[in-house]
């Protein structure tokens, strides 16, 4: 016989003679503990069927059921579907024909020092907003050379979940600001070219020789201008340059190199950030209201020229400050023409 089944035969026999000796400590003739031992005697038989199953006998006829299941995971589309329906639809309120707006204190505060949130947001005039950034410099004490920024949120949404693109223009201003003229380097493998945009005040100007310096940012510029000839040697600088390569759209491929010249060296960049935002200096503190103006409604109407055709308002909001000053909303179609105002309400 194998040694598993001797083993188990030796572990009954164990059990058994226990087992006798409860069932008669006292001889056959015990027959008041009779109750006791047939009850020990099935505990017995019990322990012996669980050691013969551990052991590799057949499995029970009725093994264990579990009468709880996992939770079904959601699709995320339907977690979504189900945030949207749990969050309470936000209540809107027709202010008009009312004496003051719902839920605030008056239409307009009546003192100087208030609680922003007791009152509509203010929007001003273009020329009273400027008129409180210079007053405001004068309360704190401010510099008066400062620059005055405006931000800008565009609407770029379009039909059938297009968007307009993000844009960058370069744009004369009036009045300019800046002291110091822009450094603009010239690709050209002509050498008449060449020698006429170093005379016109470009910081460089050559052809491909130029490619591997500027990888390795041995040379650096402000601007990046071509001519149309070389520019299909210039793709190894896409990644570098970035929105700096030379694009038609942007005016910054042409053969015309004086003209390129002088629209980048003194020329202002306006670009959208982050989809939706224009931010840039417009001016200095300083100026006048007149020329302050000037500078803003040239930036708004080059950036309204990127608005396409027949589409809704595109500047949903503006907002005017200097340096030191708080930001203060104002109605951008005060300053353009009227076909640009209808754009931009």
């Amino acid at each position: 016989m194998g040694g598993g089944t001797s083993h188990q035969l030796s572990y009954l026999a164990s059990r058994w003679n226990r087992s006798s000796r409860l069932l008669f400590p006292h001889g056959p003739t015990g027959l008041s503990d009779m109750a006791t031992c047939t009850r020990t005697v099935w505990k017995v038989l019990a322990g012996c069927q669980r050691q013969l199953l551990r052991a590799g006998g057949p499995a029970p006829p009725n093994p264990p059921v579990r009468t709880l299941a996992a939770v079904k995971p959601m699709r995320k589309d339907k977690k979504e579907e189900a945030a949207k329906e749990a969050k309470p639809a936000r209540r809107v309120v027709d202010d008009a024909g009312r004496h003051k707006p719902y839920g605030r204190t008056a239409w307009a505060p009546v003192d100087d020092v208030y609680f922003v949130r007791y009152y509509p947001r203010q929007v001003h005039g273009v020329a009273d907003a400027i008129h409180m950034l210079k007053k405001f410099q004068r309360l704190d004490f401010a510099p008066v050379k400062q620059p005055v920024y405006i931000d800008l949120r565009l609407d770029m949404k379009l039909e059938k979940k297009k968007r307009v693109d993000s844009f960058v223009s370069t744009v004369h201003l009036p009045h300019p600001f800046r002291t110091e003229m822009n450094r603009v380097l010239v690709f050209t493998e002509d050498a008449d070219q060449a020698r006429a945009a170093l005379e016109g005040g470009a910081v460089l100007a050559g052809g491909v020789e130029l490619i591997q310096s500027i990888l390795d940012e041995e040379i650096s510029a402000d601007y990046y201008v071509a001519v149309p000839a070389i520019l299909p040697k210039l793709v190894p600088l896409k990644n570098k340059l970035r929105k700096k390569f030379p694009k038609g759209k942007r005016g910054s491929v042409s053969s015309d190199i004086p003209q390129m010249l002088e629209l980048f060296q003194k020329g202002h960049e306006v670009l959208v950030e982050n989809d939706c935002y224009v931010r840039t200096q417009i001016a200095t503190l300083d100026m006048s209201t007149e020329q302050i103006l000037s500078n803003l409604r040239r930036v708004l109407m080059d950036v309204c020229s990127h608005r396409p055709a027949n589409t809704g308002p595109f500047i949903e909001r503006a907002i005017i400050a200097s340096q030191t000053s708080e930001a203060l909303w104002f109605r951008s179609q005060d300053v353009l023409p009227e076909d640009k105002a209808n754009s931009s309400m």
